[in-house]
């Protein structure tokens, strides 16, 4: 099968696709790969690589899009990237739809065959694809925010570990997942004061048992959460629901309460945020202030460090391609109902129920229509 990476155009985002070990896996297994001039190169991986993987080196993005019967990118599609979709061509991705009506639109006319990896599961309902770059951006926002809490980026002026006979910073955590545990990993290791939200009393247990006196449990709905809110210098929102719209949990009149100079960095953005007052930025300008509280809502986070993030995005993604790849998308995705589930829109149809929900559009069973 022939197999097309393009460069990622989105501002500041310099993940690729495939890493170099990624594409000898496939040429070896006689599948044909088409890389983009210079499409890896800022993350580290040069043509010369590719080309030793069995790679080919294309210059123009349009001729991968003609040739290739798989499109494997990071990020989402953007609109001129959607114009070059082909009908009953398989987009492999990022996608999160629920917060992109045009896109999901523009990929439903294309009559493209769109995983997403956001929305593919395992076993234990967890979320294998987006499970490296929910931790990678974890770690990253509390890197951020502690950045943003300095005088100069127009933060308190807070060193959030603190100093010798000086108290540390107040950091809650809005969701126990992946994202909010890797947050904690580095929030803790700062020494700052350290509370997750969560609703699910059994995870709050595994984090008390992964943290001991390190983390300060809240269930959600049991706290007085104005209150907490307020007393934060800085809040990590990692709240998710699988392929639909993140909750607002925090509303705009809540910011009047919260000290002057705190941060919150929105790692939900990408599913529209959830923080009432969150916007997506870009790494070249990703804070902007609403009611003296810094925002910091980044929507390609991990981008920000794309060496990193590509190797660890390909060592997750690389099985589900290979069987792609291998079998043909119709058996790869009627064998394993995990992966199946990864399926957003088919040949004009959206077949993610959530997607479908937030749009009003119908939907359709995927398992019915491959």
């Amino acid at each position: 099968m022939k197999i097309g990476v393009p460069k990622e155009i989105k501002p500041q985002e310099n993940r690729i696709g495939l890493t170099p070990d990624s594409v000898k896996k496939l040429t070896s297994n006689g599948h044909e790969v088409l890389v983009e001039n210079n499409g890896g190169f800022e993350a580290g991986f040069e043509n010369e690589h590719y080309i030793s993987a069995g790679a080919k080196i294309i210059d123009k993005a349009e001729d991968i899009f003609n040739d290739a019967e798989i499109i494997v990118k990071v990020k989402e599609p953007l609109s001129n990237e959607v114009k070059m979709i082909k009908e009953n061509q398989i987009v492999f991705t990022y996608l999160h739809l629920a917060a992109a009506k045009e896109l999901t639109e523009g990929l439903v006319k294309s009559k493209s065959i769109c995983i997403a990896y956001e929305t593919v599961t395992d076993n234990n309902r967890r979320l294998p694809l987006l499970a490296p770059m929910s931790a990678v951006a974890g770690r990253m926002s509390v890197q951020a925010g502690a950045h943003c809490l300095e005088k100069n980026q127009k933060g308190r002026g807070l060193l959030l570990g603190g100093a010798p006979g000086v108290e540390g910073g107040t950091v809650v955590i809005l969701g126990g997942g992946v994202v909010g545990e890797n947050a904690a990993i580095i929030a803790t290791g700062m020494r700052a004061k350290v509370h997750i939200v969560d609703k699910s009393e059994k995870r709050l247990q595994e984090l008390s048992k992964m943290f001991g006196d390190k983390i300060i449990p809240e269930l959600s709905g049991k706290n007085d959460f104005n209150n907490l809110i307020a007393s934060a210098d800085l809040v990590i929102g990692g709240v998710l629901i699988p392929g639909a719209e993140a909750p607002k949990l925090i509303t705009k009149p809540m910011l009047k309460n919260m000290k002057r100079g705190s941060v919150i960095v929105d790692v939900a953005i990408d599913q529209g945020g959830c923080v009432e007052t969150s916007k997506p930025t870009t790494h070249a300008e990703p804070t902007y202030i609403v009611d003296d509280v810094v925002h910091y809502c980044v929507a390609n986070m991990p981008g920000g460090v794309p060496r990193t993030s590509t190797l660890a995005l390909n060592r997750a993604t690389l099985p589900f391609l290979m069987k792609l790849a291998d079998n043909g998308y119709e058996k790869a995705l009627k064998e394993d109902k995990n992966f199946l589930e990864g399926l957003n829109v088919f040949k004009g149809e959206v077949t993610y129920e959530a997607v479908a929900k937030t749009f009003g559009l119908p939907f359709s069973d995927p398992i019915k229509v491959i």
